[in-house]
């Protein structure tokens, strides 16, 4: 490799060489040719001419036309799979979104049946233990008055036990056989 600083630059201009001011000559290389007068560019073109006559012969753009008409259709059907599983999700999607709209309003209906219930069976307990509160004063109540009955009865006998008693004693005191017949005697005279 060449140090570029040090050596002489070549430019080329019209067909000659200066390189350090010195002209040369440039020779041409003759252009190659088929034959000796067909030049490559028709050899290249004639070669494609002839290929493309026989892909047209075998029929090669027909194959590759049902090639690509099959993968359209395939990707059509891809496509219309495609439109029916989005269409099947979307339903789904909306399907779950109902069913989960209505699991919440089942919910809160549930939730505010149970609140309803739990206050009914509050006011019930609150109105059973009432009654209950009611009929166990009224027994006490009766109880009470059948104790001061029971008490007042008593008190009645022993007195009437004590009246007679006293009674007895005054009149076996006081009254004779005689003062007995004077008001058994009276006793008929009024009937």
């Amino acid at each position: 490799m060449a140090d570029t600083a040090t050596a002489p630059v070549a430019v080329e201009h019209d067909g000659a060489m200066a390189a350090g001011g010195e002209t040369h000559a440039v020779t041409e290389h003759p252009e190659p040719m088929l034959l000796g007068f067909i030049p490559p560019a028709a050899v290249v073109s004639s070669s494609m001419l002839v290929l493309l006559a026989i892909a047209l012969w075998k029929g090669v753009p027909k194959s590759i036309g049902k090639g690509l008409d099959s993968q359209i259709a395939g990707i059509k059907a891809q496509l219309e799979e495609a439109k029916t599983l989005r269409a099947e999700a979307e339903a789904l999607r909306k399907e779950y979104a109902d069913k989960i709209a209505g699991a919440e309003k089942d919910a809160a209906a549930m939730l505010d049946h149970a609140r309803n219930e739990a206050n009914a069976i509050i006011a019930k307990a609150e109105a059973d233990t009432a009654d209950v509160i009611v009929r166990r004063e009224k027994m006490a109540q009766d109880k009470i008055k059948a104790a001061e009955l029971a008490a007042v009865a008593d008190l009645r006998m022993q007195a009437a036990d004590a009246a007679t008693a006293a009674a007895r004693g005054l009149i076996a005191g006081n009254h004779s056989a005689d003062a007995d017949k004077v008001l058994v005697n009276q006793a008929i005279a009024g009937i």
